[in-house]
């Protein structure tokens, strides 16, 4: 499981005993990509796993955990997740074998405007 390393905000907002928020995207047994936002993505995962995630991985488990990101707020996850979704395929795979900061998701994380 890879992470990207958090911002000085993401660590303030720990610090003060705020949630931190994660984007992660799975690989669904069938192939299929499915992202989503959670500030545990491991009891997510099991959630997924189990039957009682999103509605759209059930019955196309098991279910494994690609990458994650960690986020400067829960806005910031949520930002990043429609970002994330807007992606064909194609672009979506190669986003997840990047390990570049500089692109549109890398913005959404620390929450700076897309222009």
């Amino acid at each position: 499981m890879a992470t990207s390393s958090s911002s000085a905000s993401t660590s303030d907002a720990a610090a003060a005993g705020e949630k931190r928020w994660f984007l992660y995207v799975l690989r669904c047994a069938d192939g299929s990509l499915y992202c989503g936002i959670s500030t545990d993505v491991k009891r997510r995962l099991q959630q997924h796993n189990a039957g009682t995630g999103a509605r759209y991985t059930r019955g196309r488990g098991p279910v494994k955990l690609l990458r994650r990101w960690q986020a400067a707020s829960h806005g910031a996850a949520l930002r990043a997740e429609r970002w994330f979704k807007k992606l064909n395929r194609e672009q979506k795979e190669a986003r997840l074998q990047s390990r570049t900061r500089s692109d549109g998701l890398a913005r959404c994380l620390r929450a700076l405007p897309l222009g």
